[in-house]
């Protein structure tokens, strides 16, 4: 077994596009293609997953424990750092998923061409997610939850949202 060097950004992105799957077969090519990695990306992710407790076998997410460390641990390993005001896909509260039931002063963005909606930049927690959410709205309302987390703020609701969400496998 390998050693485990700590979670990446790109691990709860995978386990997140699992949990946006249901419960399809997919394969580590299929995961690669669609979050736009690579297929050795992905199987190194899976590996750190299982041996960090948040997989089980080749496709059983450890729900539990990964909401566990999505609501008490993102936040301080991931943070966000607020960044300029440009346009970009909306994200956290400003998310279709939560922007009827949130209000902010200025929309959070992930910076992306080709989205007109002017706010403040967050990072998203890979590179490659503002192009995989334009064709997957499951992985986009999990990851855009899984931001709003990442902001700290209201968090009640929004862990009552992705709670449900990984359970009822989107």
């Amino acid at each position: 077994m390998k050693e485990h060097k700590g979670m990446r950004p790109q691990d709860v992105v995978i386990l997140l596009k699992i949990i946006a799957v249901g419960g399809q077969e997919w394969y580590n090519k299929d995961l690669a293609s669609q979050l736009h990695l690579s297929n050795s990306e992905v199987s190194e992710s899976l590996n750190r997953s299982r041996i960090g407790g948040l997989i089980e076998d080749r496709q059983r997410i450890l729900k539990d424990e990964l909401l566990e460390f999505l609501v008490y641990g993102l936040k301080h390993v991931f943070p966000i750092i607020p960044g300029r005001l440009l346009r970009g896909m909306p994200t956290a509260y400003s998310a279709p998923i939560l922007s009827d039931d949130f209000v902010v002063d200025h929309p959070y963005v992930w910076p992306a061409k080709g989205h007109a909606t002017k706010g403040v930049a967050i990072n998203p927690l890979y590179s490659t997610v503002p192009t995989a959410c334009e064709k997957d709205s499951k992985l986009y309302a999990l990851l855009a939850l899984t931001d709003a987390l990442r902001i700290g703020d209201r968090r009640d609701q929004v862990v009552e949202l992705l709670t449900k969400r990984v359970y009822s496998a989107v």
